[in-house]
């Protein structure tokens, strides 16, 4: 069984100015590819101190090197070509946030989809000589692949997302075992695909108006999220799997909202992981009931504490949900995280680093505080 961690984060963290900086240097073809991996470095150093010093012991390299949280996969494909980005709705507390402060690079099929690179091997391998405890890898899971689908850009590659899909979810599969012959003993899979299922009206901002229908879209995530937490398993059947679900986290914006009922018994009940990382700050995920599902044994990480807004949560209220949780799961089978990751996008929430600290901080002594 995979070690007990009662406090844990999602993945991303802020990124240094002089990183976004030196980026941009970069695409200007001002700053060869070596500083730029030497910079990239650096900050997942500081990224590392950063967790250490606020009390989380699972780590990760806050994704330092990467554009968006989707990147890993994205930028790691051959076959593909930029595009741009379906008009989806963005949503703050005060509002919509203008669209060029949420626009993001994306990328389509233009033809069969290959392996070009290694992203999370660098990742992996620089977390092995570095980290000073357990890390893990964060990845968008391949359920997410009929983004990558347009039909004006890769209907001669692949006439149906289908199509798609088995080639990314076959290239996804090998990564995640590659992963963990190469030692990885902890995957998170980022799966916002059931955002699909519970938000109808998400599923047509985003798939439009010929989307299939929420059970089959339900049916094809469970299924895919599953082959892929078998292919880690199947390396090394004590790997750490776990997944984390949310409504969209970019700029301090949201995109999606409803409870985990509509996919809760499907989803819990087939994607044999080891541990759920679930939003749940705000009344936009739901109550806890669906949690019934969870078999015993499986950790529910809360995502009670918000990576969007600097507001630090009481500890008293975080106790009092955590109790609330635990009517559903037992309560040594709980933890607790920030809802999502603080940078999701490289330009990252709107938190300055000392808030972010404080965040995690609150996570750790909040965990120490109900588990010991």
């Amino acid at each position: 069984m995979p070690a007990t961690h009662h406090a844990e984060h999602v993945g991303s963290l802020l990124r240094p100015p002089g990183l976004l900086q030196a980026r941009r240097a970069r695409e200007r073809g001002e700053l060869g590819g070596d500083e730029l991996a030497k910079l990239e470095d650096e900050a997942v150093l500081a990224a590392i101190d950063l967790q250490r010093e606020a009390g989380i012991e699972v780590f990760t390299d806050g994704e330092m090197r990467r554009a968006t949280w989707m990147a890993g996969l994205l930028e790691s494909l051959g076959g593909v070509v930029p595009v741009e980005v379906p008009t989806s709705a963005w949503f703050r507390e005060d509002g919509p946030p203008p669209p060029e402060e949420t626009a993001f690079r994306m990328v389509a099929a233009k033809e069969r989809l290959t392996q070009r690179a290694h992203l999370t091997a660098v990742e992996a391998d620089f977390m092995a000589r570095h980290a000073p405890g357990q890390f893990k890898i964060t990845m968008m899971s391949a359920s997410m692949g009929n983004l990558l689908w347009r039909p004006d850009v890769s209907q001669d590659a692949y006439p149906t997302p289908a199509d798609l899909l088995r080639d990314l979810v076959a290239l996804r599969a090998e990564e995640i075992a590659e992963l963990v012959r190469r030692g990885v003993d902890w995957i998170q899979l980022d799966s916002l695909a059931y955002n699909f299922v519970f938000d109808p009206g998400f599923r047509a901002r985003m798939l439009g108006p010929d989307a299939p229908g929420p059970d089959a879209l339900l049916d094809l995530i469970v299924r895919i999220d599953a082959e892929q937490v078998r292919a880690a398993k199947a390396v090394d059947p004590g790997v750490t799997v776990g997944m984390h679900i949310c409504r969209g986290n970019n700029r301090s914006a949201w995109m999606s909202e409803g409870g985990y009922e509509p996919v809760a018994e499907r989803l819990f009940g087939e994607v044999p992981v080891d541990r759920f990382l679930l939003e749940y700050d705000t009344e936009r995920a739901g109550g806890f009931e669906p949690l019934r599902f969870v078999p015993r044994g499986t950790t529910v990480v809360l995502g009670l504490v918000s990576s969007k807004v600097p507001r630090l949560e009481s500890r008293d209220d975080l106790r009092r949900r955590i109790d609330e949780a635990a009517k559903y799961v037992p309560l040594e089978d709980l933890a607790i995280s920030p809802q999502c990751g603080f940078a999701s996008t490289e330009r990252g929430n709107l938190l300055t680093v000392d808030e972010e600290r404080r965040k995690l901080e609150l996570v750790a002594e909040t965990a120490r505080l109900v588990w010991g």
